[in-house]
């Protein structure tokens, strides 16, 4: 199972994502469009490029043309696609069972909405994916999971529906628990809860949840 990340032309904390990428290891790097920016910022040589070039920038587009082991993925602008959602195609075309997302976030809230959307089409190809920066991890859920909190992004833990309500959500070593509750699409019931134990979990019976772990 491939490790991959993709680099997207959105607003990006560097700092954070310097962090991020030392810590990290990844078998596949794609960068976005406009991401290339951040690869050359990161330091990054990325193995795929993908977009349509419409806001990266021409002298670092020849500059990573250099490199003759980068493959090019390059569309017209005119497309039905998003960059991000041929990105993500072409990494779990390559072999990727998890993929971090960073530069999702922040900038236009159009592409940052469907950015989160995009992450359903991976959770039914049973791959993992996230989409992160220096406040938020946003995923998905189907069924059940369970958080440590070791390991949570921040303190905060919210859940949303994805498409329509959550039927019969039961969450148990949060603070606020909740039993066999149905989650309407219009309720911020499930916003802003907080782990009280070591664990908690977080079961439901139909639908597709947003999780975003938060820090201040």
């Amino acid at each position: 199972m491939k490790n991959c990340l993709i680099l997207t032309g959105g607003t990006l904390d560097l700092d954070f994502a310097g962090d991020f990428c030392r810590k990290n290891k990844f078998d596949l790097t794609i960068a976005v469009d406009g991401g290339l920016a951040a690869a050359k910022a990161l330091g990054i040589l990325p193995d795929v490029v993908v977009g349509d070039l419409d806001t990266a920038d021409e002298s670092l587009v020849e500059e990573f043309r250099q490199y003759p082991f980068i493959r090019w993925d390059v569309h017209p602008p005119e497309k039905d696609e998003t960059d991000t959602e041929l990105a993500l195609r072409r990494a779990i075309a390559g072999g990727a069972g998890k993929i971090s997302i960073l530069g999702a976030t922040g900038g236009r809230f159009d592409h940052m909405l469907a950015n989160v959307f995009l992450l359903y089409g991976c959770l039914q190809k049973g791959v993992e994916a996230c989409i992160l920066d220096r406040q938020n991890r946003i995923f998905l859920i189907e069924d059940h999971y369970t958080f440590h909190k070791d390991q949570l992004w921040g303190k905060y833990v919210s859940f949303l529906p994805l498409l329509g309500e959550i039927r019969g959500i039961t969450l148990e070593g949060f603070k606020y628990p909740l039993q066999d509750y149905d989650l309407e699409a219009a309720s911020s019931r499930c916003i802003s809860n907080e782990l009280t134990e070591e664990s908690g979990t977080i079961r439901f019976q139909e639908g597709i949840a947003i999780c975003v772990e938060a820090r201040e």
